[in-house]
């Protein structure tokens, strides 16, 4: 079977909600990524055979075929078709799969996967609240209703419910969070983002911009600290996880551009790294956000590998206690996860975090001289999805 490789790979620099990224259109915002993949590739824009991205909340500004919007956004031609893909927080890791997918079957030769989510244009929750106020139903069916009577699915209570499970206590969150925010710091000030991050301009909420670019971002709290984190109130009564503790809300976009053998001769693009494995898994939809650990286990024992084989690992910070159950699960080297932060201080912009985290991945493990990289995200529903690739 033919390999996939990813030959490019970017992201803009996260905005906050109603920040620096708050006036941009999200079909707008992708287009500038897949610009950039364009042109950091060199490719000729009419070898893209498609667009894959992922968009968690496909509704309003985000509805229609966000994909096929942000591909006539762009410098690709019409010819260049798009779809958009809902995998919850693993759309964009889902967009990469199909994307490798199609250039491993050789159906196709070269394909852009990526994801955006505008938070603050289109805010977290819009697909249900939306609906529900025009009185145009609820998800929730009555046959998923008799299989989970009496279940209000929740990633706040599937927080809450890992880490009263492994035992995690409230101040071991906090300090996980802090140092998200210490190693953030440390890439940021050290320049480890500058090669990953696309520059955009900053347009505020009401339109207007100064011209500057948008670098840095915008989540990371540069004064941090373990007291101030540590007393940012609960988000329920009784529980451990706070504000502090979970992933930011956050506008951005990310993207990659995948292609096989045949394309890497015939274009001339040179492979950052090879995909390894990649495998999706489903879990209990209440607790909701473990799924990541026996997905990771499952795809460590079909390629052979144990969790020493592997040299860094980005695990979505949706939660703290995400990252931390998985870290005692997999008996994980912590110094190898999430290197340079995570979600909680870098944000999470839903649809686009999967091949947000990729792309950190990627440039990680050029810049340590590390070889092989393992990506995991937990997902609503009782989802995640695995890919372990090789840099090259």
């Amino acid at each position: 079977m033919a390999e996939a490789y990813i030959v490019a790979a970017v992201r803009t620099a996260g905005g906050k909600r109603g920040g620096k990224l708050a006036g941009w259109h999200p079909a707008d915002l992708a287009a500038e990524v897949i610009n950039a993949l364009l042109e950091r590739s060199g490719i000729d824009p009419a070898a893209v055979e498609d667009v894959i991205l992922g968009c968690v909340s496909q509704v309003g500004e985000q509805a229609t075929n966000i994909a096929r919007n942000a591909v006539l956004a762009s410098k690709l031609p019409e010819s260049v078709p798009g779809t958009s893909v809902d995998r919850q927080c693993g759309s964009s890791q889902q967009a990469l799969h199909f994307a490798a997918q199609a250039v491993m079957s050789g159906s196709m030769d070269a394909v852009i996967a990526g994801g955006v989510e505008s938070m603050t244009r289109v805010p977290m929750f819009t697909p249900n609240s939306l609906p529900a106020k025009a009185g145009l139903g609820t998800y929730m069916s009555p046959g998923m209703q008799r299989r989970y009577p009496g279940v209000e699915f929740s990633q706040f209570v599937g927080a809450e419910m890992i880490a009263k499970n492994y035992g995690l206590e409230k101040d071991a969150l906090d300090r996980y969070a802090f140092e998200s925010h210490k190693r953030a710091i440390s890439a940021s000030r050290a320049g480890l983002f500058a090669d990953e991050i696309v520059p955009i301009e900053i347009r505020l909420a009401d339109g207007s911009g100064s011209g500057q670019m948008h670098t840095v971002d915008e989540g990371i709290r540069f004064e941090a600290t373990l007291e101030g984190i540590a007393g940012v109130k609960l988000i329920a009564d009784g529980g451990r996880c706070t504000a502090a503790t979970a992933s930011q809300i956050c506008d951005g976009a990310s993207g990659v551009l995948v292609v096989n053998e045949r394309a890497l001769k015939a274009l001339g693009v040179k492979p950052l790294a090879r995909i390894h494995h990649m495998s999706v898994m489903g879990h209990d939809p209440v607790i909701m956000l473990e799924a990541p650990l026996p997905a990771t286990q499952r795809a460590l024992a079909k390629v052979g590998m144990s969790i020493d084989d592997i040299d860094l690992y980005e695990v979505n910070e949706a939660f703290a206690p995400v990252p931390l159950a998985w870290l005692q699960t997999l008996g994980a080297d912590p110094a190898r996860l999430n290197v340079n932060g995570g979600a909680i201080a870098l944000g999470h912009p839903l649809g686009a975090s999967g091949t947000k985290l990729m792309t950190t991945l990627i440039h990680s493990l050029g810049q340590r001289g590390k070889r092989y990289g393992l990506q995991t995200m937990c997902e609503g529903g009782g989802m995640a999805n695995v890919t372990i690739i090789e840099r090259l």
